[in-house]
């Protein structure tokens, strides 16, 4: 036997990091022992890296998620990774509302089609949680805060939360939702994400290039690596509908820092001085934005399963140093 697992975003960041895991250490997908992996299929707007587009058990399709679904024929499990980013869902409303909930409700009914329903696997937010004006700041949140998105990106991640659920419950998928810190640091090139500065004040200043920090530097913020992101994605995959539990999405672990413990961080870790290349220059839009999610977290539910956050900050750049 061998599995057939499907990645949407499969080009990007998480995405291609995700699939040479997969490559590397197939899963037991569902609470099953682990199985040979017979095809990893990479669905994108672009190509991904060339390392996955040479491994012979990788197919890759390339263009809108909604084309490509006719194509892709029975598989075992989905990461459901695509989508529009905070920034530029908040910017274009309709091109959120189409990829970010259109595409989601497209990939479920292909779900929904198949003889044996798959493990789904839907990466959320944190940006479903916010600072209602008429209610104030949000606070520590733990596994029964009640979202209150404030953004279109919010509000478009926990709408597929409950498509996810009810299609469970349905039973026409086995879903399980995982709602995603701020992932630092991410390599490559900015993208349009309002928190992409996490990264960036990081990432840049390492190669010797100026960055930008727009929030204050005592804003705080939630943030996780991409190692412990990618671990939770996989558990969640892995584990059955029992030990999973609730429908509803879970929290992953968070480590809360600031702007400023941060650029710290990446002065011990990468010696004095390198945070003199980060420019402090406000920017309400972004402010705005980041300032209405929140920076605490309680996570019973995933630490019960084996989930933990960064402890430090500096372990994650020393972490980011060590893979580049």
């Amino acid at each position: 036997m061998s599995t057939r697992i499907v990645i949407t975003g499969g080009a990007g960041f998480l995405g291609a990091v995700l699939a040479r895991r997969l490559l590397a250490a197939p899963i037991g997908l569902g609470g099953a022992a682990p199985e040979e992996l017979g095809e990893l299929v990479l669905v994108d707007l672009f190509p991904p890296p060339a390392d996955l587009v040479a491994d012979p058990r990788v197919r890759v399709i390339t263009g809108d998620l909604t084309t490509a679904l006719p194509g892709l024929g029975p598989v075992d499990a989905i990461f459901h990774l695509a989508g529009v980013v905070s920034g530029a869902a908040e910017a274009d409303f309709d091109l959120g509302m189409r990829t970010n909930l259109d595409g989601t409700r497209a990939l479920l009914e292909y779900a929904r089609g198949l003889e044996t329903p798959p493990v789904l696997v839907f990466s959320s937010s944190l940006a479903v949680f916010g600072s209602d004006p008429a209610i104030g700041p949000i606070g520590e949140v733990d596994d029964t805060t009640l979202p209150r998105p404030q953004g279109s990106y919010g509000v478009q991640k926990f709408i597929g939360e409950q498509l996810v659920a009810d299609y469970s419950r349905k039973g026409f998928v086995r879903g399980r939702s995982v709602r995603l810190m701020t992932v630092s640091v991410r390599p490559g090139k900015p993208n349009a994400a309002a928190s992409s500065f996490l990264s960036g004040m990081i990432r840049e200043p390492l190669a010797g290039v100026r960055a930008a920090c727009p929030v204050p530097p005592d804003t705080a913020i939630a943030l996780s690596s991409p190692r412990k992101t990618l671990d939770g994605l996989l558990l969640a995959a892995s584990v059955d509908d029992s030990t999973w539990g609730s429908r509803t999405a879970m929290n992953l672990p968070a480590l809360t820092t600031t702007p400023k413990e941060m650029a710290a961080a990446l002065d011990r870790v990468a010696g004095a001085g390198t945070s003199d290349l980060i420019d402090w220059t406000d920017d309400p839009a972004v402010g705005a934005i980041v300032g209405s999610w929140p920076a605490r977290f309680h996570t019973p539910r995933a630490e019960k399963l084996g989930l933990e956050p960064e402890l430090s900050f500096d372990d994650i750049v020393s972490a980011y140093l060590a893979d580049r």
